[in-house]
């Protein structure tokens, strides 16, 4: 047995000799496969009240954690209490780490709780002292999330946009048209929030600054041809500082980079996961997807399949916007686990690294 099965074993409580069963209904190397691939998924739900099926998928260890939308949330009291609830049930779970509590708390415009971060990237990045700025409202979105309960924080935007009222800047989620100007804030959000106990994850790797107001992935495919050049000094530079600063997430975007990959998207690219962002950038911590249900992934197939090449391309959290969403990729991989469409270590491996980012979290 290999040392990364057995530390993800050995973190999921289930013995290196013979694996925990965890329904009577199911043969134990079954449920052991839905644990592992349980592990590399986020669920979320509809309205105010977690259904009583996305409990049960918690007790059974077959996600690891949970996304908050506006429409979850109707007070600070209220989301607390579904927190409280959702812990409750992962203390039920063979696996024995803290679930990962999530939600987008950029700032202005995007925000799921009332209060901090109360400005946009644009305006933290216009303002007199950018830097100390961003680390302001790195602590305040940190301590806003803490709060209530939330360990996890899908933020910040680290994309340069290009162009007045282009995608990110017409909801002012850049800090600005200078990289620099990006790359510094980042870091010094990242840092800030993370102190607070509340892991960061920048994106949209690697970079959305480039895209024009209709481009928009979570609705269309989206191709941006940018040199690769300008993309390494200027989109990708913006990450430098977030990843010295260890910041704990990347997300991936579902964008198309020819110069880089022509024909995957940037979370569906191993060129580009593995290749710029691990090896390039030397980033060591969890990838994590864009919505598995975007319309720029309408040609992959349903988000099963998508959820397998996004793994086979080296990303480590399939983040799923639905329950079913999540149902259906949590099951997909655990088949594509057990026919070998995905390598067993490799694919433990990364399991082990969103169960190692677990442990650092309450």
């Amino acid at each position: 047995m290999s040392v990364t099965r057995r530390s993800l074993l050995a973190a999921a409580g289930l013995a290196a000799a013979g694996p925990v069963l965890l329904s009577r209904s199911r043969p134990a190397r079954a449920a052991t496969s839905q644990v592992l691939a349980g592990q590399r998924v986020i669920h979320a739900y509809s309205g105010l009240t977690p259904p009583d099926s996305l409990l049960a998928t918690i007790r059974s260890g077959g996600t690891a954690g949970v996304l908050f939308f506006g429409g979850n949330i109707s007070s600070e009291s209220q989301i607390a209490s579904v927190i409280d609830q959702l812990r409750d049930a992962a203390a039920d779970s063979p696996v024995d780490a803290p679930l990962l509590l999530l939600t987008d708390q950029e700032g202005g415009q995007v925000r799921r709780l009332p209060g901090a971060p109360d400005q946009s990237e644009k305006q933290v990045g216009a303002s007199s002292d950018p830097t100390d700025a961003a680390r302001t409202a790195g602590t305040g979105a940190g301590n806003n999330l803490a709060g209530v309960g939330m360990n996890l924080n899908l933020a910040p935007v680290l994309g340069v946009y290009r162009t007045a009222g282009d995608f990110l800047d017409q909801y002012g989620r850049s800090y600005s048209t200078d990289a620099g100007v990006c790359n510094d804030c980042g870091g010094a959000f990242v840092g800030a929030q993370q102190a607070t106990g509340v892991a960061a994850t920048a994106k949209h790797f690697p970079g959305l600054g480039a895209a024009t107001a209709r481009q928009n992935t979570d609705n269309v495919p989206v191709t941006l041809h940018v040199s690769a050049g300008t993309l390494r000094s200027v989109d990708e530079a913006a990450y430098a500082a977030s990843i010295s600063a260890g910041v704990k997430l990347v997300m991936c975007s579902w964008a198309v980079y020819p110069s880089l990959d022509a024909s995957r998207p940037a979370g569906l690219s191993k060129t580009i996961v593995g290749g710029e962002l691990r090896s390039r950038l030397g980033f060591g911590g969890v990838t994590v997807t864009d919505s598995m249900s975007a319309g720029a992934l309408s040609s992959y197939g349903g988000v099963g399949n998508r959820a397998v090449l996004a793994a086979g391309a080296g990303m480590d959290l399939m983040l799923c916007t639905s329950e079913s969403a999540g149902d259906s990729a949590a099951d997909a991989l655990s088949a594509a686990l057990d026919d070998g469409t995905l390598d067993h270590d490799t694919f433990v491996t990364a399991a082990d690294r969103v169960t190692a980012l677990r442990h650092t979290l309450t």
